[in-house]
């Protein structure tokens, strides 16, 4: 029961933070590697799937009644990715995720120095692409994220948010709306998986999704109160962290230095902006 209680309050915190610029198995993975040692790991993925997908749907619906989205872009992209994030995660049994680790690394970086150069990024709502290109994008995107977070997975929401905006034009509370409901798309079509594989534990998932839909309530109101400012400030600080677990996790005592380096760097940027 003790360990429940602790997992909820992740589950919460992850919850919170998801719902406003993903990032939340950040939080809620690591939790159960601690508070649940010996269970096997596709167990914990699949408890980790079923708790975070409750949160991200609520923020799913909560935004969807107060941000306006452009379905034509975004509903190809969820389809594309619910079967895409099927065959990644088929691929992690005969491929090496570690690989890509440098190469996400390097993108979430480039991400992060570029979000601090462009103060203006996001922070206005210009869709600049024809319905037609929208929809082709947005089964390509689909397509490439699904993949990707069912082979990997760690900076997903992060990257969508970034595409939404850098490519369609969304402003940030936009963009995190479009983002929800593909990753949606992408932890259902996992989480499907693990179920019938039965590595969920429902005893801990259960409590754990109740606290992800609190905490994911709170953050998208927090979000729509407060504003693409808001959003933009704590997509930066969760780009940030996302990069030094990156670092520590792919060159372990020599990615602390290289992690330090990149904040500094980054920090740089942003007050050259």
């Amino acid at each position: 029961m003790e360990e429940i209680v602790y997992l909820c309050f992740f589950a919460f915190l992850a919850g919170f933070i998801d719902s406003v610029v993903g990032g939340g198995g950040l939080i809620q993975l690591p939790a159960l590697l601690i508070f649940l040692p010996g269970v096997p790991l596709p167990t914990l993925f699949g408890t980790g799937k079923f708790a975070g997908i409750a949160g991200t749907t609520a923020a799913m619906f909560r935004y969807v009644r107060t941000v306006k989205i452009n379905y034509l872009a975004i509903l190809p992209a969820a389809v594309t990715a619910f079967v895409f994030s099927f065959l990644g995660a088929r691929a992690l049994s005969h491929l090496d995720a570690n690989l890509l680790k440098p190469l996400i690394l390097l993108l979430l970086i480039l991400v992060a120095i570029y979000t601090f150069i462009r103060k203006d990024f996001g922070s206005l709502h210009a869709p600049k692409l024809t319905d037609t290109k929208e929809k082709l994008y947005g089964l390509l995107i689909g397509a490439a994220i699904g993949f990707y977070d069912g082979f990997f997975g760690p900076g997903t929401g992060s990257f969508l948010i970034f595409i939404f905006i850098g490519i369609f034009g969304f402003n940030f509370l936009a963009a995190s709306a479009a983002a929800k409901v593909v990753n949606v798309a992408t932890n259902l079509s996992a989480l499907l998986y693990f179920i019938w594989k039965g590595h969920v534990l429902y005893e801990v998932a259960i409590p754990m999704a109740l606290c992800s839909i609190i905490g994911s309530q709170l953050g998208t109101r927090t979000a729509l109160k407060r504003g693409t400012g808001f959003v933009r400030a704590l997509f930066l600080v969760v780009v940030t962290g996302i990069i030094l677990k990156f670092a520590y996790d792919t060159y372990g005592t020599v990615g602390q230095d290289f992690a330090r380096l990149s904040s500094t760097v980054l920090e740089w940027a942003g007050r050259k902006g």
